[in-house]
């Protein structure tokens, strides 16, 4: 549930905790009934706060820049401007700020079209309570959130823009280090932080620094785009 501090801002009921104990969350969607029940939901977490909400992509820009949130839940298609407009504005304005696409249909279009614009998850709006909450954790914690249905539909999505590219000249390859491509390898095929440093035998704060510096390097903002990267430039082979 969501409650104004004397200061105006909005706080969630569990925000009495201390700086950076709670993970702060802006809920952007164009039915307020649905807002309001991620609100209930996600108010009973004492590590989550609800910091603010927007009915429509251009509120959703504004109050994320007023309050800079951790996390940004968004739904795909509202008015004024879409989820996915917004999500490039927000990449350009926050790019600290995590974001998870929210939507009715696991229609491929918009999967692609989030994960291009910066999208870090991409959650059903159907999915039960719980699964939002594991999947804002994890977001949080830097992973990528994408159910293991939806992920081939954006592999195949891959394939096809991989095939209409192939006769287009290609820019160079920005140089990475044998150990990024490695970690990169492993980031595209979906590994979490701590399943890629055990393979790699490093710590898990080393394979933090690599995919910073890979995004970095390649200008990207998720490790959804990196995957897609990977798989571009052939540096990952596609599934069969």
């Amino acid at each position: 549930m969501v409650t104004k501090n004397s200061g105006g801002a909005e706080q969630g009921r569990h925000g009495s905790g201390l700086p950076g104990e709670s993970i702060r969350v802006l809920v952007a969607d164009d039915h307020v009934l649905y807002r309001r029940g991620l609100e209930l939901v996600l108010g009973q977490e004492p590590d989550i706060v609800i910091v603010g909400e927007a009915g429509d992509g251009d509120e959703a820009i504004r109050r994320t820049e007023e309050l800079l949130p951790d996390v940004v839940l968004m739904d795909v298609r509202m008015p004024r401007r879409s989820g996915i407009e917004a999500c490039l504005a927000i990449k350009e304005l926050a790019p600290s700020t995590k974001i998870i696409m929210l939507t009715i249909s696991d229609e491929e279009g918009d999967l692609y079209e989030a994960v291009r614009a910066g999208a870090n998850g991409y959650l059903i709006k159907d999915v039960p309570g719980e699964e939002i909450i594991s999947g804002l954790r994890a977001v949080y914690a830097g992973q990528s959130l994408i159910s293991p249905s939806m992920a081939s539909k954006l592999l195949s999505e891959f394939a096809l823009m991989i095939k209409k590219q192939d006769e287009r000249p290609t820019a160079p390859v920005p140089r990475l280090t044998e150990r990024e491509l490695e970690v990169l390898k492993l980031v595209a095929r979906g590994l979490a932080n701590k399943d890629i440093a055990r393979q790699l035998f490093i710590s898990e704060n080393t394979v933090k620094n690599h995919v910073r510096n890979i995004l970095e390097k390649l200008q990207l903002h998720s490790r959804m785009e990196a995957a897609m990267y990977a798989f571009r430039e052939k540096i990952l082979d596609l599934p069969d």
